[in-house]
Formats: structure tokens, C-alpha cells, sequence
């Protein structure tokens, strides 16, 4: 705990951080152009662990917990959807209520508990440094009876007490993101709310004591609590951001399989533990370091618009756990961080209507579902709206996503129709309705716990249907833009 909040304060805690490791080291500094490539794959390399650690640093900033932040291993739990004035990470939903903590395994492990969780649906993704999910405690993967787990780190070596099942961490840093099945009304709030309150994260130390109070934390006010994690990352330098990311490779030490990418990282003098500095580099190759962030999040860019579509949207099956397939992990990052495992729950993206035309308030859209063909979720489904920054939209109706959950109006031949659109349609149509800005938005599709068997949106037998235009609705029409 202590390396983490030096962290925060821009200091080294010298004892956590390790050396580089041997044949790392490159005296020769590559030319300009070499320095360019270098630096814009270790941009990407680096982009999650910086993010995360900056969410990090934001969320726990309080002294106590509230509804959306409590401090290092202690739990927080959300007790009605987010609205549109939430900034901390991108892409929330507005189908779960979050039970989240971030923990710090350096002192020692933690123990996470959950009552029988009865019917409903649930899952408690664990998330190392790198936003790999390395363990998903659910109703999937091991029922809803009653479970008690021991979080460890990658250097405990202890014997884990009876009754308790081990999760290996492979950082100290750990993001629990739970999400608990929720319809938003009051009375399955409140079933909700019994069973977060039945939840218990403590140290080992602590576990079975009579009495446990977690510590009150000393909020840091040098920490900006207004701009959003994306952009306080996206605006650092590539100085700034190198140098962070040194002494995050020494807090978490990535897994052997980068040792690559830490020989590519050391050539531009990115070492774990040292300061970054370019006070070697002449002024071209300076030039060089410094285009880093712009051509990597333009890289980000590209990949999301690259992925495969079905239909107009983008179907990606390649989330929650990477490998070294750094631009991806960075680009789910950067639209959608803490993002779950396909077999989870797949999120089909759309920033354009069925014609390529970019998605805009100034047009009035239709989702058809033919009868039989809703998304096939063995849990739930929903379409959520956000603007081009995925964040969502303020609205009269605070309606961000529609979905499963949601009372909705089937046509008479069984099929659905879901309206996207600024204006308010029709009374008979308003049930069915999702609120879209004046300006450009962007859809994402969640399938909770998606079928295996056809039609399955993992292989690709079901697609999600286009978003084509309202019938004689059109209410204006945007410039053609393209795609990002």
C-alpha cells in the first residue's frame, strides 16, 4: 500500500522497485526514425497500465467509501445506476450495479466473500495491473452458492485456511469489478443492496476476528478528481507517460512472455525503476519521442474501426485477456476499461446506420428484431448509448440502455423494435425508446453470458440486426464523416 500511495505522489518507494533485468540495457541510441516506432509501441505497451493505475489513483482518492470510490481494499458498492455526470471509466453499464475495490496484495492477501447469491445473475471479474482478467467468480463458472476466496500475490507462498479457495494474482494491483443483475426499479434495488451488504473484503490478518474497521484514508489533493481518467492519461506527454510507466514495470512486473517488448523499451531508456530521461537525446530524436501518443492513439483509432462487422457493428471476441497483442489490449482500454471475458459478455459496437452514414441525433433509427432472433443471452442483453467520448448522454428520461430488463413493447408478428432518436416518438412506441443527443453517438450491444450453441454470437451464427432509418423520419441528416 505504501508503494501505491507514493505512486500517486510522484515519488519512488525504493525497496518495491527492481532493476532491470539483465541484457536490457542498450547504450546505442537509435536513430530518430527507430526512436518514432519504438516509442509509439511502447506508448501502446504502456497505455493500460498507465490507465489503470490513474483510475486507480481517482477512485480510491476518498476518505471513506462512497457510492462510486472507496479507498484501497475496501469495497464499494453502487446502489442505483450511473448517470451521465460519470467520468471514471468508460463504457459503463446501466444493467449491473458494480460491487468494485481495487486492492493492493503487497502487505499481504486478501479475503473476498459473497453470500448464496439465490437466481440471480452475477459475476466478480478479477483484473491484474495490465486489465487481464485472470479469475471470474459467477453464476457461470461456479454457480451461486456461497464462496469464500483467498487473493494472493504473485510472491505469497503461504498456506491457504480451510474453506477458502485460492486466486493467484499476477500483480499486487487488482481491480475487482463485481456486477450483480439489476432492473432498476426500487424494490429489486433493494434485493440487490441485501446482497452487496453481504459481501466481506478483509485482510487475511483480520479474517475471522471479532471486530475488523478498515482504516480511513488521507484523501491526496493533488489528485484532479473533475477531468475524466482518459483524458488525464491522454494528455500527458511522452515524457511524463514514459516515465510513469518505468516505475509502474517495477511496482508490477509484467508476465515473461514481454520480455521483447522490455528489451524494445530499454533501447529507448524506458527501465524499470529509473527515472526517464531524455537528457542523451538530441533535439531531433526528442522530436522523434514526442510523436508517440498522437500516432499511437490514431493506431488505437484505426483498430477500432478495422474490426470485423456483422451488420455495421463491430463484433469483437478478442477481450479480457491479450496476451501480446499490445494495440489491442490498449485499444479496449481506451474504449472500454475492465472489460470482460467473451464468454462473459460480448459488446457489438455501432457508430454507423446500415448505410455507413456516422450515427446522429439529427436521424431517427430503428433496431428491428425479427421474432426469435433477440440477442441469444443465457443471462441478459441490452443497448446502451454513449457520446463519442462513451460516456453517457444526459436525457429527461436518465434512460441510458434498453434491453431484456426493460418492460418493452413486442410487435404483434413477436418481433422488436428499439428507436433511437433525439425527439420523443409516439406514445406507443415510447417504452421501446432510447434517447439519442443532437450530436454523434455511439451504440454498444451487451450479450450477458452469450449461448454457446447456434445461433451463438461467439461463432458468429448470430448477428446483431442493422440500425437502419426510421421509416419517412428522417429529421435531418449529418455531413458525411468518416469513420474513426
Amino acid at each position: 500500500m505504501k508503494c501505491l500511495i507514493a505512486l500517486a505522489l510522484g515519488c519512488l518507494a525504493a525497496p518495491a522497485l527492481a532493476q532491470a533485468p539483465a541484457g536490457l540495457r542498450d547504450t546505442r541510441l537509435p536513430s530518430p526514425q527507430e526512436i518514432a516506432t519504438i516509442a509509439k509501441e511502447a506508448y501502446l505497451y504502456g497505455y493500460p497500465l498507465v490507465t489503470m493505475d490513474q483510475t486507480r489513483a481517482v477512485m480510491t482518492n476518498v476518505a471513506t467509501p462512497n457510492e462510486t470510490r472507496a479507498p484501497l481494499n475496501q469495497l464499494v458498492n453502487q446502489q442505483k445506476f450511473f448517470g451521465a455526470s460519470f467520468h471514471d471509466v468508460t463504457a459503463p453499464n446501466a444493467d449491473t450495479l458494480y460491487s468494485n475495490a481495487w486492492i493492493d496484495l503487497s502487505e499481504e492477501p486478501m479475503v473476498f466473500a459473497h453470500p448464496d447469491m439465490g437466481d440471480r445473475y452475477f459475476l466478480f471479474p478479477f483484473l491484474d495491473a495490465y486489465t487481464n482478467v485472470f479469475a471470474v467468480p459467477g453464476t457461470r463458472t461456479t454457480g451461486h452458492a456461497a464462496e469464500t476466496y483467498l487473493l494472493t500475490g504473485p510472491g505469497w507462498h503461504g498456506t491457504v485456511p480451510k474453506g477458502m479457495k485460492q486466486l493467484r494474482a499476477p500483480t499486487n494491483l487488482v481491480w475487482l469489478i463485481g456486477r450483480l443483475e439489476a432492473k432498476g426499479t426500487p424494490e429489486d434495488d433493494k434485493a440487490v443492496h441485501a446482497l452487496q451488504e453481504n459481501l466481506e473484503l478483509l485482510p487475511l490478518s483480520a479474517w475471522g476476528a471479532a471486530t475488523y474497521k478498515s482504516p480511513r484514508n488521507r484523501p491526496d489533493s493533488g489528485i484532479d478528481m473533475k477531468t475524466s481518467v482518459r483524458d488525464q492519461v491522454n494528455r500527458l506527454g511522452a515524457e511524463q507517460f514514459f516515465d510513469r510507466l518505468a516505475r509502474l514495470l517495477a511496482l508490477y512486473p509484467p508476465p515473461k512472455a514481454d520480455a521483447p517488448m522490455l528489451a524494445k523499451l530499454a533501447r529507448i531508456g524506458i527501465v524499470p525503476g529509473e527515472h526517464f530521461s531524455t537528457s542523451r537525446m538530441n533535439a531531433a530524436r526528442i522530436e522523434a519521442l514526442r510523436t508517440a501518443p498522437a500516432a499511437a492513439l490514431e493506431e488505437m483509432q484505426t483498430q477500432l474501426a478495422d474490426r470485423p462487422e456483422q451488420n455495421g457493428w463491430a463484433v469483437d471476441l478478442h477481450t479480457g485477456t491479450y496476451g501480446t497483442d499490445y494495440l489491442q489490449r490498449a485499444t479496449v482500454a481506451l474504449v472500454g476499461l475492465g472489460a470482460n471475458k467473451p464468454e462473459d459478455a460480448v459488446y457489438p459496437l455501432a457508430t454507423t446506420d446500415a448505410s455507413g452514414q456516422p450515427l446522429t441525433g439529427g436521424t431517427r433509427y430503428v433496431i428491428h428484431f425479427p421474432k426469435g432472433e433477440l440477442p441469444p443471452a443465457k443471462a441478459f442483453w441490452s443497448i446502451t448509448l454513449y457520446d463519442e467520448k462513451m460516456f453517457f448522454v444526459s436525457n429527461a428520461l436518465d434512460r441510458h440502455s434498453v434491453g431484456s430488463r426493460d418492460a418493452l413493447k413486442i410487435n404483434a408478428d413477436g418481433s422488436l423494435d428499439v428507436y433511437v432518436q433525439a425527439d420523443a416518438p409516439s406514445h406507443e412506441k415510447r417504452a421501446n425508446w432510447l434517447p439519442a443527443p443532437s450530436a454523434a453517438f455511439t451504440l454498444m450491444m451487451r450479450i450477458y453470458w452469450p449461448r454457446t450453441e447456434p445461433p451463438s454470437v461467439l461463432d458468429g451464427s448470430w448477428k446483431p440486426p442493422p440500425v437502419t432509418l426510421a421509416p419517412a423520419q428522417r429529421i435531418g441528416r449529418a455531413p458525411h464523416r468518416h469513420r474513426r
